[in-house]
């Protein structure tokens, strides 16, 4: 399931609608893909990445060399989809890797890089490259994760994917970690990279965190 944000319509001109991916814009934009895991993000990635391949494009695609689930040179899906990548450290190593000749970057899991990655991303899409990233719009909290919702407001694109929920079968909007069978608490670190041994897609209604702030209880009738 996934739904696409669309950029509105020109009233003064022509009245047709105009989406990021309109053939008479000028090239360099941001498509973002998120959601929570197992929600397909990296096979979208993927996907797009390969449609281009056959376009002839120049790509790049990086991941943050932290996730270390599958290799190290390839970007892999939970379906095991993969295609050949970079792993980076440091978001400003894409700079070293980028040329004249380059069309498209590609980053997978960008919630695992440095806040940087959004000024690369926007320098980027200013001179005239397609970006594509995947990465968690949310924390195994159910926050905001780190500077996603920044990345989220400027592209050009996003495409929000949700999983089923493995409790009640629902749509997923959120990332259940396990420790020990258990759910993780509150404080535990916000960056523990796993696979399905480690983390459950979720529902809001079943998504547990124990040791949570109940924000919102002040709205609760005494």
């Amino acid at each position: 399931m996934a739904f696409f944000i669309v950029l509105g319509y020109n009233v003064f001109r022509d009245q047709r609608s105009v989406t990021a991916m309109n053939l008479t814009q000028r090239e360099g934009w941001i498509e973002v893909i998120t959601g929570p895991m197992f929600a397909g993000k990296t096979e979208e990635l993927i996907r797009r990445v390969r449609r281009l391949e056959y376009a002839k494009k120049h790509i790049l695609v990086f991941k943050p060399a932290i996730d270390t689930r599958y290799t190290y040179d390839e970007v892999v899906s939970h379906n095991n989809t993969r295609t050949k990548s970079v792993s980076i450290t440091k978001a400003r190593e894409i700079m070293d890797y980028v040329t004249d000749e380059t069309q498209v970057v590609a980053i997978d899991e960008i919630q695992f890089l440095d806040e940087e990655a959004v000024e690369i991303c926007e320098y980027l899409a200013g001179h005239g490259l397609r970006v594509i990233v995947s990465g968690l719009d949310r924390n195994f909290r159910g926050e905001p994760f780190s500077f996603m919702p920044r990345l989220l407001a400027l592209a050009e694109e996003v495409t929000k994917l949700t999983a089923i929920c493995v409790k009640c079968q629902s749509p997923a909007t959120r990332t259940q970690r396990i420790i020990n069978g258990k759910p993780a608490n509150y404080n535990d670190p916000i960056i523990f990279v796993g696979a399905q041994d480690s983390y459950e897609a979720r529902c809001r209604h079943c998504h547990e965190v124990p040791g949570k702030p109940e924000t919102y209880d002040r709205f609760d009738k005494k």
